[in-house]
């Protein structure tokens, strides 16, 4: 309906900016509802639940002969014995791995035929196979001899007085980790961006310089977690040394199954939660060390756990607060 000239037009008032619409500030938005989440997450919590349930309750794992084994002096050595173990075989193998990986790229076939090759045996080769060979080499060589090839020995010495059971393990270890860590770092090395070599060789640099202070600090974000993986895999894999008469951990909880029979399932426990700290202490060590080699990668640095926990509380009090006022 038209006005008639002349007539005044009252328009309606046009919301401020302090003052929104009622028709907005009354409506809320609603998350979306996602039951198959909340049906999943109610059956891992049963089963979680059931879990715990039986582990505690149940007599045959025996509790308090777990507590009673869990810090004892036989333990305890063993556990030594394997942190030694893995601690000379995991920088053994490091280095081992990483001269394998260098001498496989390098452009000399000789160097690239012998490095495939090794690598190619020992991880075709079991790993108590290599153990168990080791530990009889006295039997092929019963004097090792130091001099000029095919000519004169300078000394030699006695190979199972030099071969004792700590020898044999770590030697035997780090064979086996070095053909791993291997392709590890190669692959690593590989993952740096081609521009990189590139930059380096334009600007002059040594070769041994371009590797030590370009390429392969980039190639570390590639090689730390697959490295872990492998150190986790060594820790485990210590447990086999016992075949070569050391006795580690687990050797040490073996010998004590065979005289305490009735503890044979405490002792298995023992030695499960000690492996479990072992690999949980070395993946706190790998997220740091991640973080340290992420600087300049990424645009922010993955927050530690204390982070991610404030921050958790800051948005739990934050939503409390919402709700509260709604």
């Amino acid at each position: 309906m038209s006005e008639p000239p002349g007539a005044t037009v009252t328009l309606p008032e046009a919301p401020t900016a302090t003052e929104p619409p009622k028709a907005l500030t009354a409506q809320r938005v609603l998350p979306l509802r996602r039951p198959g989440r909340w049906i999943a997450t109610a059956v891992v919590l049963i089963l979680v639940a059931q879990f715990v349930h039986g582990l505690v309750t149940n007599p045959f794992y025996q509790w308090d002969r777990w507590s009673y084994w869990f810090l004892r002096p036989t333990i305890l050595d063993g556990l030594l014995i394997t942190l030694e173990v893995a601690a000379y075989s995991a920088v053994l193998g490091l280095i081992g791995g990483i001269l394998l990986a260098l001498a496989r790229l390098s452009r000399s076939p000789v160097l690239r035929a012998v490095s495939w090759t090794y690598v190619w045996a020992f991880r075709s080769i079991p790993l108590i196979v290599v153990l168990i060979f080791l530990y009889n080499f006295s039997a092929l060589y019963k004097t090792l001899s130091v001099g000029i090839p095919f000519g004169p020995a300078f000394f030699s010495f006695d190979e199972s007085k030099l071969a004792t059971d700590m020898v044999v393990a770590v030697v035997g270890l780090s064979l086996n980790e070095a053909a791993y860590a291997a392709e590890v770092v190669r692959g690593g090395i590989l993952s740096v961006d081609q521009g990189q070599h590139e930059a380096a060789a334009a600007l002059g640099l040594p070769k041994g310089y371009q590797f030590r202070r370009i390429v392969f600090p980039q190639a570390l974000r590639s090689i730390i977690p697959n490295y872990v993986n492998q150190l986790i895999g060594l820790i485990k894999g210590t447990s086999l040394v016992f075949y070569v008469s050391l006795l580690d951990l687990f050797g040490s909880a073996q010998t004590m199954g065979s005289t305490y029979p009735g503890d044979i399932v405490p002792l298995l426990l023992v030695v499960t939660v000690w492996y479990l700290i072992l690999t949980s202490v070395v993946s706190v060590i790998q997220f740091y060390v991640e973080r340290y080699y992420a600087r300049g990668a990424t645009r922010s640095l993955p927050p530690t756990p204390l982070q991610k926990l404030r921050t958790g509380l800051t948005d739990l009090r934050a939503r409390i607060r919402r709700e509260a006022a709604v």
